[in-house]
């Protein structure tokens, strides 16, 4: 019998929100509650919903936009909060609707950001490459998957 190991991280999935506006990539990020760094709205896995779909929720909490989410994962990334590591499954979210209000409008703010301006406004660097890399690949109108 094999003992199981556990994982060294915290499992979280995130979304990286985006739409096309006049044929050119825009990705939406939000600030942190604690520090006000811009980040991707992610959190912990809810129970009951799978990592896709909780990714998606947390867009809806933390940026107030909804949309269609792609089921395979763009990456990961990791950071450290309160001495503990997390890693993040990102995951594309092709929004369709913007909110005028949300669950946390008053906690953080929200801006959409061509690519380049979203990697070099993001500090954790892990982040920072996945969005570029992720950009790269996108083409107008092909949903959340690159061809």
């Amino acid at each position: 019998m094999y003992a199981m190991l556990e994982s060294p991280y915290k499992q979280q999935s995130g979304v990286i929100p985006y739409r096309w506006s006049q044929e050119s990539l825009e990705i939406l990020v939000v600030t942190s509650r604690r520090t006000g760094k811009w980040g991707i709205p992610k959190g912990n896995v809810e129970i009951g919903l799978s990592p896709p779909e909780s990714a998606q929720q947390e867009a809806w909490e933390e940026a107030g936009v909804t949309g269609e989410v792609g089921y395979d994962p763009i990456g990961t990334y990791h950071y450290t909060k309160h001495h503990r590591t997390y890693e993040v499954t990102v995951y594309p979210l092709q929004v369709l609707l913007v909110h005028e209000t949300w669950l946390e409008d008053t906690e953080r703010e929200r801006r959409w950001m061509n690519p380049q301006q979203a990697a070099n406004a993001v500090p954790n660097i892990m982040l920072r490459e996945l969005l570029r890399s992720w950009a790269k690949q996108m083409k107008p109108d092909q949903g959340c998957w690159p061809t």
